[in-house]
């Protein structure tokens, strides 16, 4: 069970209120159940994320909901074409606070997904293993195309790539080091697949 757009720690708990709630309800109507459920949240918004150490001891695990956080960070609707220019998932704020969100779930010892359209693109993928990503949900067809790409890539390889794209102060030259390192991987060979090499 995923609580979606969560923005403080009183919702996420009220959340859970309501959740303990309906099962005293399904208890005393003789309802079957799983009681064991695991618990989680997306997170989708700074201020979840600049606290994600506090709402990963409160979860079973965090699914990183990008188009959001994008959005909710750099007040960009991808949607609206006066502002859709400023929308990117490679801009150094939004990888600022996917990393706060991993190393909380890191902390806490809960998994971390990250889904959205910035978790399908190939681009990225390098990017999000070597933030230590090991999980991510993409539409169906992206599947062959990551898949492809993960089998190219080792976990070394996208950790370097991790720490290029730190020392880079804008998104056009983040931007401009994945797509090249993207085209780089395409024409390589098939190395160990990287998420094999994660355990």
């Amino acid at each position: 069970l995923m609580f979606p757009l969560i923005s403080s720690l009183p919702e996420l708990r009220q959340a859970k209120m309501i959740l303990r709630d309906v099962m005293e309800d399904l208890d005393e109507a003789g309802v079957d159940y799983n009681p064991n459920v695991q618990v989680g949240m997306m997170v989708e918004v700074p201020s979840v994320a600049i606290r994600a150490d506090e709402f990963a001891k409160e979860v079973d695990f965090f699914s990183i909901g990008t188009n959001d956080l994008i959005q909710y960070t750099l007040a960009a609707d991808r949607t609206d074409p006066l502002v859709a220019k400023y929308y990117n998932a490679a801009d150094p704020a939004v990888l600022l606070l996917i990393l706060k969100v991993i190393a909380g779930a890191e902390q806490a010892q809960i998994p971390v997904t990250v889904c959205g359209q910035m978790s399908s693109d190939p681009k990225y993928l390098p990017l999000l293993l070597g933030m230590g990503i090991r999980q991510i949900s993409v539409t169906p067809h992206a599947v062959p195309t990551l898949k492809d790409m993960i089998r190219r890539l080792t976990i070394e390889e996208a950790e370097s790539i991790f720490s290029r794209v730190r020392t880079f102060e804008t998104a056009r030259d983040i931007d401009l080091f994945l797509k090249k390192e993207h085209d780089r991987l395409l024409e390589s060979e098939e190395g160990a697949p990287a998420l094999a090499q994660s355990h």
